[in-house]
C-alpha cells in the first residue's frame, strides 16, 4: 500500500517562512529599538528565537505526522517509523544548540556555562541512545525490506520485453516450487493464457498468487469499482467426472460465500468461468496483513491482539451460522485496514481448492494452521476454525508457532498428538485466563473445544476489558 506525502508541503512552507521572515523582521527598527525587560533582550532577539522555535516545533510535528502515515508492515516502514522520533529529537537538539549559541537568551544565562554543557550533552547522548536502540531493535525489518527489493529487481531482470514495457502479456509462465517460509502456500501449475477481461471485469494487473492461483486487480467498468479476482484453472482437471464435480462444488461454495454479509468479512461480488478459468470477484482491500504482526519485532500490544482475534472469532461465528466453514484461518487471510477495521478473507476458498483432484503438480494447503481433524483427513466443522484461530492467537502474542516440525509427517503428528507450548512461557505479563482460553481453543478432541467461536470471542473480551490500557 502506498502512502501519500502531499501533507508535508505546508510543514516545509512554515519552516522556510520562519527561516526567511524571522531574520528579516529582526532587522526592522521597531524590533531593534524595543527592549523586553523581563527577558533582558531586545525584541529582535525574541523574534529570532520565536522563528527558531517554530522551526523546531515543525520538525517534531512532521515526525509525528509521518509516524501516523507509516504503517507496521514488518519491513521498511516499520524501521523508519521506529527511528522517526529519536532522529527528530537529535536534529532538534543540534538545531537548538546552534540557535542558542547564535542568539543567546540572557535570562537563561550565557552559552558554554557548565549547566548548559550538561544539558546539551545529556540531550545528545539520550537522543543517540534512543536512535541506536530503535535501529538495532528493528534492523531485521530493514533487512527484510532490502531483501524484498532485491527479489523484486531479480524478478524485473527475468521479465520479457513485453513485461518490461508494461504491455499486456498473453500467457503466464510456468510457476516452479521455490523455498518459502514454513507454513506458506505454494502452487505449482502449468502456464496458461490470461484474458484481458474476466466476465464483465477488466483485468488491470496481477496482484499476487494465492491458494487458488493467480490473483488479479480488476475493474467493473459499469460502476468504476475495483475488485480482487481470484482464479483457478479448470483445465488442470483431466477427468470429466471430476471436472463436473469440482465445477458444481466451486459455484455452490461461491454462492454460499457470496451470501455472507458481515462488516468483518470480505464481500464476494461475483463468480464465473471463462476459457477454462474459474474466478471469484471480491472486495478489493488495502491494508496490512496480520502476518506482518506475527514476528517478534512487530508484535502488537496484547490488548490489541486480543481485540483482533475476538473480532475474527465473531466473523467466523457468523459464517458458521450460515453454514460456511473457512478451513484456512491463518494470518495472511486476515487484513487490518487503515481504520483498524479487521477483514477476514478467503471464506470457502480452501474447500474449493482442496476439492480439485489434480496431478501432483499442484500443491495446496497451509498445514501449520490445520486442526488435528484436518491434518488427518477427517470431517471438519466450525470448531476446526476455532483450533486454527487458537494457533493465530498464539503466534500473534508470541511471534512463535505452537506446532512446528522438520517435515510433514512429523508436523501432522505434533498437531494431532503433541501438546502446544505454554503461552506463559513466552508472555509472563499476560493474565492466566488468556492461557486458559488458548488451551481450550487448542484441544485435540473436538468436543473439548469452544462449541461456538462467539464463546471464544466473549472470553477474550472479558479479559481485555479488565486489562490496563
Amino acid at each position: 500500500m502506498t502512502t501519500s506525502w502531499g501533507w508535508i508541503g505546508p510543514y516545509l512552507i512554515v519552516i522556510i517562512l520562519a527561516i526567511l521572515v524571522g531574520p528579516l523582521l529582526a532587522t526592522l527598527p521597531l524590533f531593534t529599538h524595543t527592549f523586553l525587560q523581563p527577558l533582558r533582550m531586545n525584541a529582535a532577539q525574541a523574534v529570532r528565537l520565536i522563528a527558531d522555535g517554530i522551526c523546531l516545533l515543525m520538525i517534531w510535528l512532521t515526525a509525528t505526522r509521518a509516524r501516523q502515515d507509516l504503517h507496521d508492515n514488518g519491513k521498511g516502514q516499520t524501521f523508519f517509523r521506529a527511528i522517526l522520533f529519536p532522529s527528530a529529537l537529535l536534529l532538534i537538539v543540534l538545531v537548538a544548540t546552534r540557535a542558542y549559541e547564535a542568539h543567546g537568551v540572557p535570562v537563561l544565562g550565557p552559552p558554554k556555562q557548565p549547566l548548559y554543557n550538561w544539558l546539551i550533552t545529556g540531550g545528545l547522548i539520550g537522543a543517540a541512545i534512543w536512535l541506536t536502540f530503535a535501529w538495532v531493535r528493528h534492523a531485521d525489518a530493514l533487512t527484510r525490506a532490502f531483501a524484498g527489493r532485491a527479489r523484486h529487481r531479480a524478478d524485473e531482470e527475468e521479465k520479457t520485453p513485453a513485461e518490461a514495457t508494461g504491455e499486456p502479456r498473453a500467457t503466464a509462465d510456468a510457476i516452479t516450487p521455490s523455498p518459502t517460509r514454513a507454513g506458506g502456500t505454494v502452487i505449482v501449475r502449468n502456464g496458461a493464457t490470461v484474458p484481458d477481461t474476466l466476465g464483465r471485469y477488466q483485468v488491470v494487473r496481477e496482484l499476487g498468487r494465492g491458494a487458488m492461483g493467480v490473483v488479479y486487480l480488476g475493474k467493473d467498468p459499469t460502476i468504476q469499482r475495483h475488485v480482487a479476482i481470484k482464479t483457478m484453472r479448470l483445465d488442470d482437471i483431466d477427468n470429466e467426472d471430476e471436472l463436473k464435480e469440482f465445477r458444481d462444488r466451486f459455484f455452490r461454495e461461491a454462492e454460499s460465500t457470496g451470501r455472507l454479509s458481515h462488516p468483518n468479512i470480505v464481500t464476494v461480488y461475483d463468480a464465473g468461468e471463462q476459457e477454462g478459468l474459474a474466478y471469484i470477484a471480491m472486495e478489493y482491500l488495502e491494508g496490512t496483513l496480520l502476518s506482518c504482526y506475527c514476528q517478534k519485532s512487530t508484535i502488537l500490544p496484547a490488548k490489541q491482539a486480543l481485540q483482533i482475534v475476538a473480532t475474527v472469532a465473531d466473523a467466523l461465528d457468523y459464517a458458521h451460522s450460515q453454514g460456511v466453514i473457512h478451513r484456512d484461518v491463518k494470518p495472511p487471510n486476515i487484513m487490518i485496514l487503515k481504520q483498524r477495521l479487521v477483514k477476514v478473507m478467503d471464506f470457502g476458498i480452501a474447500k474449493m481448492a482442496s476439492g480439485s483432484k489434480t496431478q501432483t503438480s499442484m500443491i495446496l494447503g497451509t498445514p501449520r494452521y490445520m486442526s488435528p481433524e484436518q491434518a488427518t483427513g477427517k470431517d471438519v466443522d466450525g470448531r476446526s476454525d476455532v483450533f486454527s484461530l487458537g494457533i493465530v492467537l498464539f503466534e500473534l502474542l508470541t511471534g512463535e508457532r505452537p506446532f512446528d516440525a522438520e517435515n510433514m509427517p512429523a508436523l501432522v503428528t505434533r498437531i494431532a498428538k503433541a501438546p502446544h507450548a505454554p503461552l506463559l512461557k513466552y508472555r509472563r505479563d499476560l493474565p492466566t485466563r488468556v492461557q486458559a482460553i488458548l488451551d481450550r481453543a487448542l484441544q485435540k478432541d473436538i468436543p473439548n473445544r469452544y462449541r461456538h467461536a462467539s464463546d471464544m470471542a466473549q472470553d477474550l473480551r472479558d479479559v481485555f476489558q479488565i486489562m490496563p490500557r
